[in-house]
Formats: structure tokens, C-alpha cells, sequence
């Protein structure tokens, strides 16, 4: 079985995301002013920056759980609404604690009153590794069994683009490297959006890096490392870019602490 057989988008059906003049605020707080990108059709995108820049609650917006603020606008690249064709993978695996692992992949179709593929469902818990857990509920799964779980959720729901919200953090190394190959060969043709606050993961997953700081400003051009991912992000060839990602991180905090980095 091949990641094509898990019915993933053919290039006809896969979107790109365009997201226009994004403003995020927090009270009276503006955490992002003005911003614009756009992630390419079958490509890996990631937000990348620290805590409580707004990484998280764009997403959240993107993904409509979160209403737009101001002139923001979110379009898939043909120009319409996203409804219906974004998964969301949170940072916690938010499994039900009362389903089986096969019952919690299915959830989507069940919520939505749908008789749920259950051989399709089996097919992507043995792709993601845990096809043997299937029947079990969420406390009897390790961290990272849990995880696979959610992955296989998100897969099962088919949809063209893939918001990620540090979905590998909680993760000892070793369990976060094979997850992540594991996330970038079943989701590699689909459009995936995901946020980090880790430069060495954004360096390992993706085409194309945007550094969200305080001092985010419209005209900030993307990272776009080089070569194939997944990569090793201690390749020299990386050097660059992670230079990049850090003076822009350090540019930011500096701003915000008035100077004192």
C-alpha cells in the first residue's frame, strides 16, 4: 500500500491557501498586523516563531474556529470558501477517551451522521504503524501510539489541506523524527500549514518557512530551504537558512524587549 491508495487529492484536486491582510489581536493586544502569504498547492508550509505571537490562533482561524478579524481574508487558491476542505490536527491528540483507536479515526463521519469506511479506516491505522491498536482506547496507547491516532484522523477525513498545530512537540526525539517522516510521506500530496516554534523542525519539514516575530512586517519575504525534505537539519547546506530563522527570531525578541535580547 502506497500513500496514493489512502485516496489522497490527485494534482487536479489539491489547494493552495492565500491568506490576505491577516490581523490578529488579543484585547486590545495586536499580535499580527497586515500579514499576507500564500501556501502552495502540495507543499509544506510552517509558521514558525515564539510563544504568543499568534502562530496558533491564525491557524485557529484558518481553520474557522476562530472568526477573522478585520479586513483578513482566507481563500483557497481558486478563490473560494475553505469549508469543508480543511483538516485540523491540534498540538494534543484530543482523542475521546470512551472510542477505540478505529472509533476515534472514524469520529468525523460518525459526527456527521455518516456510516464510517471502517476497511478504509484500518487501511490508514496500518499505514501509520498501529493497525495492531486498533480496538484499544486512548489510556492503553503510548504517547506516541496516540499520536499516530490522530494522524490517522486527520488522514481519514481526505481533506486537501492540513493545518498542524505543533502536532510532534509533546514527543521524545526519537518518536518525533519517525512521526514526522511518517506525516511528510502520507501527507505528500496534500497542502499542509503548520505551526512550530522549533527552527530545526521547520528545517526538516519544509518547502517554505515564514518567521512570525513582533516585528512581522507585509513585506518579510519566506524562508525556502534547500533540497528534498524530510531533512537533516544539521546539513551545511542548511546554514543559511537557519541563519536567516535566527536573526529574524532575534531581530523580533530584541524589538519586543525594547533592545535587551
Amino acid at each position: 500500500m502506497t500513500a496514493a491508495d489512502l485516496n489522497n487529492p490527485t494534482p487536479s484536486e489539491m489547494l493552495g491557501l492565500d491568506v490576505r491582510n491577516a490581523r490578529l489581536a488579543w484585547g486590545d493586544a495586536v499580535l499580527l498586523d497586515n500579514f499576507s502569504f500564500a501556501a502552495a498547492a502540495g507543499s509544506w508550509t510552517c509558521l514558525l516563531g515564539e510563544s504568543g505571537v499568534g502562530k496558533s490562533t491564525l491557524l485557529r482561524t484558518i481553520a474557522g474556529l476562530i472568526e477573522p478579524v478585520g479586513s483578513t481574508e482566507i481563500r483557497a487558491h481558486d478563490g473560494t470558501e475553505l469549508h469543508a476542505r480543511v483538516a485540523y490536527m491540534a498540538q494534543q491528540d484530543l482523542l475521546l477517551p470512551w472510542l477505540s483507536a478505529i472509533e476515534n479515526v472514524a469520529l468525523g463521519a460518525r459526527l456527521r451522521g455518516e456510516r464510517a469506511d471502517r476497511d478504509r479506516a484500518l487501511d490508514i491505522l496500518a499505514r501509520a504503524g498501529v493497525a495492531e491498536r486498533a480496538n484499544a482506547l486512548p489510556s492503553e496507547l503510548s504517547g506516541g501510539e496516540r499520536q499516530r491516532v490522530a494522524l490517522a484522523r486527520t488522514l481519514m477525513e481526505q481533506r486537501p489541506i492540513v493545518l498542524m498545530d505543533e502536532p510532534f512537540s509533546a514527543l521524545d526525539a526519537i518518536t518525533r523524527t519517525r512521526l514526522q517522516d511518517l506525516a511528510v510521506e502520507l501527507l505528500a500530496t496534500r497542502t499542509v500549514l503548520m505551526v512550530t516554534h522549533d527552527p530545526f523542525e521547520a528545517l526538516r519539514l519544509a518547502d517554505t518557512i515564514f518567521v512570525l516575530t513582533d516585528d512581522t512586517t507585509p513585506t518579510d519575504a519566506p524562508i525556502v530551504p534547500p533540497g528534498p525534505t524530510p531533512r537533516d537539519p544539521t546539513d551545511p547546506a542548511l546554514r543559511d537558512s537557519h541563519r536567516s530563522i535566527m536573526q529574524r527570531l532575534t531581530h523580533g525578541t530584541a524589538r519586543a524587549t525594547g533592545g535587551r535580547a
